[in-house]
């Protein structure tokens, strides 16, 4: 369980913004335009869907809300695709100048914004093959979120009645069939992120993979 007041975790999110941001800073063109692993966006979308919160007015994310009547995703699409053309080029930039925003969507705490950071980090770096080791405070607060009621409205975690377990620090959760791997794995998986899968281990895991291929 996570006891941090919310000003300690704003500032492992700016931190962890900071960090990424010096990440993108270094790469080269072609890195920018790789696939992600997010479907049907580069790793420069990912970067600007980091960046977009950050740098929107609530009134234009309402906005964009109805034009894409209702539909979230839709207009998070819609809004990602305007920071990316019009900061594009200037997004490590960005994510330092608004690393210490407070932002949360409306109904969440701290550790949404800290689970979409470093989740999406890993969809830029792991493609990319970039190593980056997540503290343990940071590892264990996101898979706590993800395994909670509150974030089936912003990640979809798939807990699947299954045990998930971390092999890189004390944590686990649930009970059934066991899906065994590092902690920065058990995120992407629990997010959707199938890929990650192959760093994972267990008959729960087995199962997750056997309806993937269905």
């Amino acid at each position: 369980m996570n006891t941090g007041s919310d000003s300690s975790w704003f500032a492992e999110i700016a931190d962890e913004r900071r960090t990424l941001a010096g990440t993108l800073a270094t790469l080269t063109p072609e890195q920018w335009e790789a696939q992600s692993l997010c479907d049907a966006w580069t790793v420069r979308d990912v970067a600007a869907h980091l960046v977009m919160p950050l740098v929107t007015p609530l009134w234009t994310f309402g906005l964009a809300m109805v034009r894409s009547r209702g539909d979230f995703d839709s207009a998070n699409v819609r809004l990602t695709r305007r920071t990316c053309l019009r900061h594009g080029h200037r997004l490590p930039e960005m994510l330092v100048e608004h690393a210490d925003s407070t932002f949360t969507p409306p109904g969440h705490g701290p550790l949404a914004p800290l689970t979409d950071v470093l989740v999406h980090g890993q969809d830029i770096r792991r493609p990319l093959q970039i190593d980056y080791a997540i503290p343990e405070q940071r590892r264990r607060a996101v898979l706590d979120f993800l395994v909670g009621s509150s974030s089936a409205s912003m990640f979809s975690a798939q807990t699947e009645n299954l045990r998930w377990q971390a092999t890189d620090l004390d944590w686990g959760h649930g009970t059934g069939p066991i899906v065994e791997g590092p902690a920065a794995a058990l995120m992407l998986v629990l997010t959707g992120r199938r890929v990650a899968l192959m760093d994972t281990t267990g008959a729960g895991a087995e199962l997750l993979a056997e309806r993937k291929s269905r």
